[in-house]
């Protein structure tokens, strides 16, 4: 008897400043294969105003959403005929860019009749290592991007327990504002990290923020502003400045992360239990960072722990990884009816008491 035919997901994503779309296919034992996976980003309508703007972010996935979808499709060599499902990313996100992919999906799937499937674009990074090396829950996740901060224990898909989170500030949000007070281009993740390449920490020492606190929650609020006092203070600055600042403050975001994890494992080993495997999980945009991947790594392995980081292409926000979300729902058959709704805020583990102090990125974004 032949193998049954893969499942192949179209995946859309618009919940921030990039605009993408994927097919990816995922075969009864549970493997995924990427076929394609197109992403554009927007920093050039943006980076005039240091940030991005929602209005302008909708506009422009309303002005190119149709021709990504069209290229991903083509990547792919399908048809929607082809296709077995429509994922979208339906929260949470700048609700006007939600809007505009989650009604792209819905006419694609009445058109072609195909099932529908809401995603929370949270569930989307925490489960692109299944996509991109075929973990599978349960594992310690550290989703780390420009709006969410949060260590979670993954039991299964549609199954999350909120172990940590930010009390004030995203650590996307964080580089992006140093980025910016230092006169580094847009995004300011990557401009943080090549700068600091060629800084050396010390000369401008900066605290790590909640080091040895016992619950794992962080705040960066307090770095932010250390940054700004000690930039403002050595004004004018250098290019060496610049880069020395840059390097000071990677050396205590990855100190305070990695403190800030090792508290988790416990909560971690208490929740799938002693004998379950140890696999702690990096996902989100800052990710993609390789000093503060080196200090998780060294964090883990003093643990006993296998840390797991997906290839830098599916770090940020993709298609890819919506439409891996999608393929694993509706394996199980968490189909959505027609006329899902778009939400700003969609809490992964929905039972997580606020933190105390959480700011408007905190405990429940």
């Amino acid at each position: 008897m032949p193998a049954p035919a893969p499942t192949r997901i179209l995946g859309i994503e618009t919940s921030c400043d990039e605009t993408a779309a994927a097919v990816v296919a995922r075969d009864a034992d549970g493997r995924g294969t990427v076929l394609s996976n197109v992403v554009r980003a927007q920093w050039d309508q943006h980076r005039a105003f240091g940030g991005v703007v929602p209005e302008l972010a909708a506009r422009a996935h309303v002005e190119c959403l149709d021709d990504i979808v069209r290229d991903a499709m083509s990547d792919a060599q399908m048809n929607f005929a082809d296709l077995d499902g429509i994922a979208v990313t339906a929260g949470p996100g700048l609700i006007g860019g939600l809007m505009v992919g989650v009604m792209t999906a819905e006419v694609i799937a009445r058109v072609h009749t195909r099932p529908l499937l809401a995603i929370n674009h949270l569930e989307a990074h925490a489960l692109t290592v299944g996509l991109s090396e075929g973990l599978k829950p349960p594992y310690l996740l550290l989703l780390v991007s420009g709006g969410h901060t949060q260590l979670l224990a993954v039991h299964d898909v549609g199954r999350y327990t909120r172990l940590g989170s930010t009390i004030d500030d995203a650590l996307g949000e964080a580089f992006d504002k140093t980025a910016k007070l230092l006169g580094l281009c847009a995004p300011g993740g990557p401009a943080v990290e090549r700068a600091a390449l060629s800084g050396k920490p010390g000369r401008f020492p900066l605290p790590m923020p909640m080091h040895g606190r016992p619950e794992p929650n962080f705040s960066f609020s307090g770095l932010k502003n250390a940054i700004r006092l000690t930039a403002t203070a050595a004004a004018p600055l250098s290019d060496q400045d610049i880069a020395d600042l840059c390097a000071e403050f990677q050396l205590a975001v990855a100190g305070s992360v990695a403190d800030r994890v090792r508290k988790a494992f416990p909560l971690a080993e208490a929740a799938f239990g002693t004998d379950a495997p140890r696999h702690l999980v990096v996902a989100g945009g800052v990710a993609a960072n390789q000093a503060l991947c080196a200090a998780l790594t060294d964090v883990a392995r003093a643990a006993g722990y296998q840390i797991h980081v997906p290839p830098i292409a599916l770090c940020g926000d993709n298609g890819a990884m919506v439409a891996w979300a999608g393929a694993e729902r509706l394996a199980r058959g968490m189909i959505d009816a027609p006329g899902i709704v778009a939400r700003a805020r969609w809490p992964l583990d929905a039972d997580a008491k606020a933190v105390l102090g959480a700011g408007r990125l905190g405990a429940k974004a």
